[in-house]
């Protein structure tokens, strides 16, 4: 499997704090049957300023520990990265960076809201070439309580990433629910675990795969793991057209 959004390098956000806390996140994965990472630290959310200099120097560091303690996983640096106005001055002065080398950006909105400039900037994104992935749409306030705001954004090229721990309802049942509902829109792209250690914030990808395989068969599961593995190879990824939650069936009135 292929986890395309982790908080596994050492000392520089809220995920792993040690090289020796990054290590036991990386036996985690191997256990999960988790091959391949994307180590995406917060870049420009207020708390976090971490530059792609210093990202990569960081994941050549764990990749050459994980080769000497012999732990099968390979790590590709990335960035979770804020929207914010100097977006673009950011990928202009190469302190933003793109998913494993490849023209896909993960980007994360403020917990509360979707900022009014979103749509403008994803497009100003999309002209650079670059196809923008949302973080986490399942857990922002305002997506929750206006889907529209996520279909208007994937109907204009973005793609959506939902959380492991959403999807196995770590996050809780309204999170759940709506997170299946984003699916069967087809507002969601990627299932990634969004891991920031091994207690609190573990991975559960392949909970959350077994979870998705129970409700909408083994294709639904081909689907995600597939569009993780043509991101890694810098590919198009798979998208069917999107559809709009409809507010009745979110509050669950039939």
């Amino acid at each position: 499997m292929i986890d395309i959004h982790t908080h596994i390098l050492p000392g520089i956000d809220d995920g792993a704090a040690t090289v020796e806390d990054a290590i036991a996140m990386a036996q985690a994965a191997v256990k999960e049957g988790i091959t391949t990472i994307i180590a995406t630290p917060h870049h420009q959310n207020g708390n976090y300023d971490n530059p792609k200099p210093s990202i990569l120097a960081l994941a050549a560091e764990l990749n050459d520990e994980l080769k000497r303690r012999d732990i099968a996983l390979t790590v590709f640096p990335g960035q979770e990265v804020r929207l914010h106005g100097d977006l673009l001055d950011g990928l202009a002065r190469h302190e933003v960076m793109t998913l494993a080398d490849t023209p896909y950006i993960l980007i994360e909105f403020p917990p509360d809201h979707v900022p009014k400039y979103a749509e403008q900037l994803l497009f100003d994104v999309q002209l650079k070439g670059l196809m923008p992935i949302i973080a986490h749409p399942e857990r922002n306030a305002e997506i929750i309580e206006t889907p529209e705001r996520l279909y208007q954004l994937v109907k204009r090229g973005a793609f959506a990433q939902l959380t492991a721990s959403s999807v196995t309802g770590q996050f809780g049942k309204k999170i759940k629910t709506f997170s299946f509902q984003l699916i069967e829109a087809n507002l969601a792209h990627f299932i990634a675990s969004d891991a920031h250690n091994v207690k609190t914030r573990p991975f559960r990808l392949r909970q959350a795969y077994d979870a998705i395989r129970n409700e909408y068969g083994t294709d639904m599961v081909y689907y995600f793991q597939e569009n993780a593995e043509l991101l890694i190879r810098g590919q198009a990824v798979f998208r069917d057209e999107p559809e709009r939650v409809k507010k009745k069936k979110f509050l669950g009135l039939f």
